[in-house]
């Protein structure tokens, strides 16, 4: 079996993209003759070694493949081309309560991971008392999953994970989401695992848990492996590529600035979510909207304590009196975390006649924890003390903070400690 937990040759992987429904099926059924999709490489010829017993991490931003290698290490996911090599059994959290039946209690669903994972249901019951120990969750475990808070989910999901003796443990964020004392119980097991000979891949958009826990760190970048070394040559190189754009991209980008022109697509530079849900009367409607980084670019990525700007153009389809402008941030479990709007900023917005065009900017300072969100956008208004919606885009794109100091909880109220 050799000192080598995973082995990764020449892998790459390109998704179809369709434009419609109905040319994904047609392409399915084999029923055109012509190419009806455009192809997106999310890793592209990957090469790696990890050896039995090391702890790496792996960073990059969004879109820079890290989530999709994962699946095809553990499975999830064929790769396109490539070879991939696992010695040792895989525990995963790639996805939060991935495989959780919402409706099943905590015991229900630790039985239905053990079995997907391949323990008879007598191994599972002798595990037992370790993962609710580990999950501390008291009597939530006899309710339905569906009940549970999101530092609930995470606890037991972990626990599950770590106490089925795996070889090699992934994980994918999911730390994110447990408060500061569970985070400590979870590298305090991280630190024993090592110590037992077993394998560790970790993705943190928390930089300074990759500098203090990995051994090793792998960056990322558009489905290239940038480098690899140790985890602050990575992270170094990581800052530098966030700080150092390329101009012409930077240039491209400015050039889209122009509140006259509704044709301009500052969208095009962000990863979007293509199921976006959105509604409203469309008295007014959002054409497009950017996330703008300290350095003037737009990205889906700000690190956090830096400046940041939200900034939306709208049209106005229709005369609106007095328009609200808002956004929201919500993390990956649909809570709300923060937002403001116009309004609630006091800043009074000039009556629209049909045909104008808005552009409205959001620029606060990130203090979110290292992790991922999602940023939805709205306008609203009044129609003789009615509220009306005119149109609002739900989890429109994603939004992600890096961090070298994460805190308790979701905010940084940035405390200076004094010792006397």
């Amino acid at each position: 079996m050799g000192q080598t937990a995973i082995k990764i040759r020449q892998v790459s992987k390109i998704y179809k993209l369709y434009d419609t429904p109905a040319a994904r099926l047609k392409d399915a059924l084999g029923l055109s003759r012509k190419k009806n999709f455009r192809e997106h490489p999310a890793l592209n010829e990957i090469n790696l070694d990890i050896q039995k017993g090391e702890t790496v991490g792996i960073i990059g931003t969004n879109g820079s493949g890290k989530s999709t290698l994962l699946k095809i290490i553990t499975g999830v996911i064929q790769q396109t081309s490539g070879e991939v090599e696992v010695n040792g059994r895989i525990s995963a959290l790639l996805e939060l309560g991935a495989g959780f039946n919402m409706e099943y209690t905590g015991i229900e669903n630790v039985y239905l991971q053990g079995t997907m994972m391949g323990f008879s249901r007598e191994e599972i019951s002798s595990r037992m008392d370790a993962i609710l120990e580990f999950a501390d969750i008291g009597t939530f475990v006899n309710q339905p999953v569906k009940t549970y808070s999101s530092g609930m989910f995470v606890r037991l999901a972990f626990a599950v994970a770590i106490n089925i003796e795996p070889e090699i443990l992934i994980v994918d964020e999911a730390l994110s989401v447990g408060d500061v004392f569970f985070q400590a119980k979870c590298y305090r097991k991280f630190e024993e695992f090592k110590e037992l000979g077993k394998t560790i891949l970790f993705v943190s958009h928390d930089l300074s848990s990759i500098t203090k826990y990995c051994d090793r760190a792998i960056l990322l970048n558009k489905g290239e492996k940038v480098m690899e070394g140790t985890p602050k040559e990575a992270v170094d190189r990581f800052k530098m590529a966030l700080v150092k754009q390329e101009e012409a991209q930077r240039r491209e980008n400015t050039s889209l600035w122009n509140p006259a022109d509704a044709k301009g697509k500052w969208r095009d530079s962000l990863s979007v979510n293509p199921e976006t849900l959105e509604y409203g009367d469309k008295k007014a409607e959002i054409l497009d909207f950017a996330i703008v980084d300290k350095t003037g670019k737009i990205t889906n990525v700000i690190e956090k304590g830096e400046a940041c700007t939200i900034k939306m153009k709208v049209l106005f389809h229709q005369d609106v009196a007095e328009p609200i402008f808002a956004f929201t941030l919500k993390n990956l479990m649909g809570i709300e975390l923060t937002g403001t709007n116009t309004m609630l900023e006091k800043q009074m917005t000039a009556p629209k006649k049909k045909g104008d065009m808005q552009v409205v900017s959001f620029t606060q300072k990130m203090l979110l924890q290292g992790g991922e969100y999602l940023l939805s956008l709205g306008c609203t208004g009044y129609d003789q003390e009615e509220f009306k919606v005119h149109h609002r885009l739900y989890d429109v794109c994603s939004l992600g903070v890096i961090s070298e100091k994460n805190t308790v909880g979701y905010f940084d109220m940035e405390s200076t400690v004094g010792l006397e």
